[in-house]
């Protein structure tokens, strides 16, 4: 480590210094949404189907591996592959990024890897679904993995009473950015014909400018964050040293972690409510457009309603929180979520209007939920061992999200029906928020050694 690259741990930021990290921060959330908006819920889903059953047998199943799938199902496989993949990598990274304190290499090289594998979707055409299963799965990882460092951050670069607002206005910038690619997709696929373009190939191109844009937008916040020293406990060992000791590192930090069982406590409500959270996401385009009967068109649409209102309501909830609290008011959001499933199970086929109002709840409890889990979540994590801990909040927020599209897959592979895979994620939502409700937040920070706030 040089003094020109790491400053010391001890460097206290002042105030305008923290808000020129904090803006550079936010636009890691505008580089990367564009991914989870327009690949992964919106366009790769049905297309990869689509895919997948120009290669299927006459039964309607794949053969990976020589293992039967349906062509169905393929989608959601593989994003519980990818999720399993960066599950084993996550932990490592963080434990590098703390003992060395070198997080900002370690989020180009995730990013660009996630970007690079996104753009490469431009080739996926004809019955190639193996090529596009491979691609998601690294991308999807990489985002993972990426997220991880990214969220590391927060903890250094806002001071304990801002940490709401600016996890809220991180979610928002990336509501942004997901809107405002979400109105170019709309304009280039509708109109592919008078662009010279197929269907497919629109398709195509709205999925490689998502990896442009990540590539493209990764630059500010690699521009403005600054690495910092590790606490002298933390940095005994060289980055080369921290590689080799990774998985010594991930046992010894889920060992720490059994000494603030509060943490832990918040860590496995958050588990089984952003296991539904993230499958509602990633699979909604599918169950719109297999099971309702919806085009393409009418998709892009509601997501991007989705979007436009997640802004608000990532903002509106963490006003909400500064006077309520953050746990209350995730709290609220389950309540609301399990509603919308619930309407979603009986939603009638070829409805657009209907479509649209539940598009509308999903946006205004989106942003909120996910960003004050976030903000919560950093006032638990122990000074010095952000990356660590955020790895294991990242494999709650991505990594072991596997099992619900893996639920939602088997119950399509073995009912035929999308309805019985969407009933059947209240149940994530239900123990959610029992076991949510029954942490004591004020004394799970103060056992991690935090600061208070004043409304938590």
């Amino acid at each position: 480590m040089t003094a020109d690259t790491i400053e010391p741990e001890e460097h206290a930021a002042g105030p305008a210094e923290r808000r020129r990290e904090q803006r550079g921060w936010y636009f890691y959330d505008f580089a990367c949404s564009v991914y989870s908006t327009s690949v992964l819920t919106v366009f790769l889903g049905p297309y990869l189907t689509s895919v997948a059953r120009a290669a299927a047998d006459a039964e309607g199943f794949v053969h990976p591996l020589g293992v039967p799938v349906r062509a169905g199902s393929l989608f959601a496989y593989a994003v519980s592959a990818s999720i399993v993949v960066a599950v084993l990598v996550m932990p490592l990274v963080g434990a590098v990024a703390d003992r060395t304190g070198r997080k900002k290499p370690l989020l180009a090289a995730s990013a660009y890897l996630g970007a690079a594998a996104t753009t490469g979707m431009f080739f996926l055409a004809g019955e190639h679904y193996l090529l596009g299963a491979f691609l998601l799965i690294v991308a999807n990882a990489s985002l993972s993995v990426s997220m991880v460092l990214y969220n590391a951050y927060l903890p250094q670069i806002a001071e304990p009473d801002e940490r709401d607002a600016v996890s809220s206005r991180g979610w928002a910038f990336g509501y942004t950015s997901g809107a405002l690619v979400l109105v170019l997709n709309l304009v280039l696929y509708s109109g592919h014909d008078s662009f010279g373009l197929t269907e497919g190939e629109a398709v195509r191109v709205c999925l490689a400018s998502a990896g442009l844009w990540w590539g493209a937008f990764t630059l500010v916040p690699l521009r403005r964050l600054r690495d910092r020293g590790v606490r002298p406990e933390g940095s005994g060992r060289s980055g080369e040293g921290a590689v080799g000791s990774g998985w010594s590192q991930l046992r010894a930090t889920l060992k720490d972690m059994r000494r603030h069982p509060l943490t832990l406590s918040f860590l496995l409500a958050y588990l089984i409510y952003n296991d539904g959270v993230q499958t509602v996401i990633s699979q909604a385009s599918i169950y719109g457009s297999e099971e309702l009967g919806l085009d393409q068109t009418t998709l892009i649409t509601a997501v991007l309603l989705v979007q436009v209102l997640a802004v608000a309501g990532a903002l509106g909830m963490g006003r909400l929180a500064r006077s309520y609290g953050a746990k209350r008011t995730i709290l609220g959001s389950l309540a609301v979520w399990t509603l919308i499933l619930a309407a979603g199970y009986f939603l009638p086929a070829g409805s657009p209007v209907f479509f649209y109002c539940l598009a509308a709840a999903i946006g205004l409890v989106l942003g909120g939920s996910q960003a004050l889990s976030r903000s919560l979540f950093s006032h638990l994590v122990p000074r010095g061992k952000e990356a660590e801990y955020f790895s294991a909040y990242e494999m709650s927020d991505r990594g072991l999200s596997w099992l619900g599209p893996l639920v939602f897959g088997l119950a399509y592979q073995l009912t035929g029906s999308y309805r019985d895979a969407i009933i059947s994620l209240v149940i994530f939502f239900a123990v959610g928020f029992a076991l949510l409700a029954r942490v004591p937040v004020r004394r799970a920070v103060e056992a991690a050694g935090n600061p208070i706030p004043e409304r938590i």
